[in-house]
């Protein structure tokens, strides 16, 4: 597999694609693996940690039966749609033994919930998923176990066993150091019930947060870590990192360095993305301990940057250039770092809802895109590909996937208990497929168009060729990879740009993303853009 070795000193294994049209793009050196998908187009097989990660929240995915839960069996079903989308890794979210529906809180670090399915199914999971070169992440819950978890039940056991004034003794309960207990009241801990003991419980007291200092505590996650793999899972997505001591960057970089050293001691090239909500330069940071990916919170969400350029709070040209300074920040930290760009997730409100007006489909739409067109291993939440509602509690961020208008239809869930009942804005799935214009087409095509141009995941921005309140044109290059121009027009309005005389060999329009049926033109070293549209263009 041909090599890609980036100007940013980034070195991945590049794979090319091509598409059975009339676009054939020149990979020099190249050697293609191939993989067919339903509509005669061929898609490459990454074999790095580049990719397009396809976020599903199980519980509320797909049901296959019949009880309202979404399960293993469930995506298996689905596998095809996520091919055919043109994404090559999953990340499930919790799916092992817990009390509650998102499952964050964990009794059993190695089984499968009874609501999701069994081992079997997962293994299944897995086999089906590496038939169609797509990867599986696994959530990983480091942080905390539930309260009913058989380590903590032993520990409170024990400490509600001593006699009045007796000191704990670690040697007779060794699960009284995986977690934090002290007999300190104070902010953040919790009362084991009977006792004057408290135990750390930053989230809720029903999630007892780990001691992650114990050795101990680092053997069971490394030996959870490696029970997985040898599964079949090809990483992890780690679940609060920033969390794991609490207003501690060092410690919990420390702790995650551990974790990252142990799991990569035992399969190199399984992949790591962090959950870090906090600000850029404070998850830039734990790009130390060694892992290859940190969410790159600071686009995602309602006040995030994807979302202010679409509405014009943030400016073309901010939106460009801080990506050039936010790839030097992670590369003080860790030369191999991959950016992991994500617009939202399940605990942030659906991006349907940040738009209003004439213009907001195509919004949505747009918005989609700037994610997608960002470096790294970009992250999609299920359900935004068909512009899903969902604000407010937890609940409704995590309604059931819309595939059909019948609740009843197959594979339909039932969503979390509490979700408040809402209607769709765009339809469903089996209507918007018929609709070329429709965000799930619109979708398909931006996630199609990163794995068709290698170099929109695998390079960078090395030139802002041109840039105005209304629209931006930048050059993105990798070594080794074909550098593209990429044009968009961030107004409502029509625009045209001059290509300069020093990129005048770039004269293909190789990919397009069209919010309407408007067209975008080429000719003469000027590209005109409809409102919201996006163009590729490569040499000629």
């Amino acid at each position: 597999m041909f090599k890609c070795k980036f100007k940013n000193k980034l070195t991945t294994k590049l794979v090319s694609l091509i598409t059975a049209s009339a676009m054939a793009l020149s990979m020099s050196g190249c050697a293609l693996q191939m993989s067919k998908v339903n509509d005669a187009h061929d898609l490459a097989v990454s074999d790095d940690n580049y990719r397009t990660v396809y976020e599903i929240f199980v519980y509320s995915f797909c049901d296959s039966n019949g009880d309202g839960v979404g399960d293993l069996q469930g995506i298996i079903s689905k596998l095809d749609y996520i091919e055919d989308m043109g994404f090559d890794a999953i990340w499930l979210s919790p799916v092992c033994p817990s009390p509650t529906y998102h499952k964050y809180d964990v009794t059993d670090y190695t089984d499968i919930d009874p609501e999701y399915g069994t081992l079997a199914d997962y293994e299944a999971l897995i086999e089906a998923c590496h038939a169609r070169n797509i990867h599986v992440y696994n959530d990983m819950v480091m942080n905390h176990s539930s309260s009913e978890h058989p380590w903590f039940v032993e520990a409170c056991d024990y400490l509600q066993a001593l006699a009045p004034g007796e000191e704990p003794d670690a040697s007779e309960c060794k699960y009284l150091n995986y977690y934090n207990f002290t007999d300190k009241e104070s902010g953040g801990y919790s009362r084991v019930p009977g006792t004057d003991w408290f135990y750390e419980a930053r989230f809720w007291s029903g999630m007892p947060d780990f001691n992650l200092e114990s050795e101990a505590v680092r053997q069971e996650f490394m030996d959870i870590a490696a029970f997985w793999l040898s599964e079949g899972c090809d990483g992890f997505r780690m679940d609060a990192v920033t969390s794991y001591f609490t207003n501690d960057t060092a410690g919990s970089t420390l702790a995650l360095a551990r974790f990252a050293e142990d799991v990569k001691g035992i399969d190199p090239n399984a992949y790591i993305v962090c959950e870090g909500w906090s600000a850029q330069n404070d998850y830039a940071r734990y790009y130390e301990s060694g892992v290859d990916s940190m969410f790159d919170f600071a686009y995602a969400d309602s006040d995030g940057l994807i979302a202010g350029a679409v509405r014009g709070t943030v400016s073309p040209d901010r939106f460009v250039t801080s990506q050039i300074a936010e790839n030097e920040l992670y590369l003080s930290y860790n030369p191999d770092y991959i950016n992991a760009p994500f617009y939202t997730n399940h605990d942030m409100g659906r991006s349907a809802g940040y738009y209003t007006g004439e213009d907001a489909q195509s919004l949505v739409k747009f918005a989609g895109a700037l994610n997608l067109l960002m470096s790294g291993s970009a992250f999609v939440y299920y359900g935004e590909e068909l512009g899903m509602k969902g604000s407010g509690k937890d609940e409704n961020k995590r309604a059931p996937m819309q595939w059909s208008a019948d609740p009843a239809a197959s594979g339909m869930c039932s969503g979390p208990a509490g979700m408040d009942s809402f209607a769709m804005k765009y339809g469903t799935y089996e209507e918007q497929v018929k609709d070329e214009l429709s965000i799930y087409n619109y979708y398909r095509q931006a996630v199609r168009l990163r794995r068709i141009f290698p170099v929109i995941s695998r390079g960078q921005i090395t030139e802002v060729v041109a840039v105005s309140d209304d629209y931006a044109l930048y050059l993105k290059e990798a070594e080794g990879c074909e550098p593209v121009l990429i044009a968009i027009n961030f107004s409502s309005e029509k625009v045209t740009m001059e290509i300069p005389d020093a990129y005048s060999s770039y004269s293909v329009l190789g990919g397009v993303l069209n919010t309407s049926k408007d067209k975008i033109k080429l000719s003469s070293g000027k590209i005109t853009l409809p409102a919201y549209d996006i163009a590729i263009i490569t040499e000629g």
